[in-house]
């Protein structure tokens, strides 16, 4: 908790400290309830709820989403195909990629771990979010991330 600061500047390495053990232990926190309830992980969940919300994507379109490689995207799509959660389809504007779409098992999947992950983070973050700061660290979290969207900061090479 290095960052706090009350006046004074903000500790950057302290408040960067805090920011990526916060983002770890939820991911793990929401991988450990997924994993238990509906036998996948919180990235398989990501990617489950991104097809679902915008159906006949390709593999690009998950990569520049979730700012990984191309080959970690693809692998990740192939585990959820090998599960008859995904299927890929000729794109017939680009033979040269898939465009993706859920089955009806991965839509209802992601339907139900969806219950899962809102009950669970709601349950991790509410005694912060629901606080008087709460509103202001997520306004926070949302700028911070457009700004380093929009700057293109980040992305993965190659």
């Amino acid at each position: 908790m290095a960052s706090k600061s009350s006046r004074g500047p903000i500790d950057l390495p302290g408040f960067f400290a805090d920011l990526v053990r916060c983002e770890t232990r939820l991911y793990n926190a929401l991988n450990d309830r997924l994993r238990e309830r509906h036998g996948i992980v919180t990235s398989q969940f990501e990617f489950l709820r991104f097809l679902r919300d915008h159906p006949g994507s390709r593999v690009a379109d998950l990569a520049t989403e979730f700012a990984i490689g191309i080959g970690a995207t693809s692998k990740g799509i192939d585990r959820l195909e090998k599960q008859a959660w995904v299927i890929r389809r000729t794109n017939p504007s680009d033979r040269r990629s898939s465009l993706l779409d859920l089955t009806a098992t991965g839509l209802q999947l992601v339907e139900a771990a969806e219950a899962t992950f809102t009950e669970t983070l709601a349950e991790l973050t509410a005694d912060v979010l629901g606080g008087p700061s709460g509103p202001a660290a997520a306004r926070f979290l949302s700028e911070l991330r457009s700004v380093l969207e929009r700057d293109r900061i980040g992305l993965p090479t190659g």
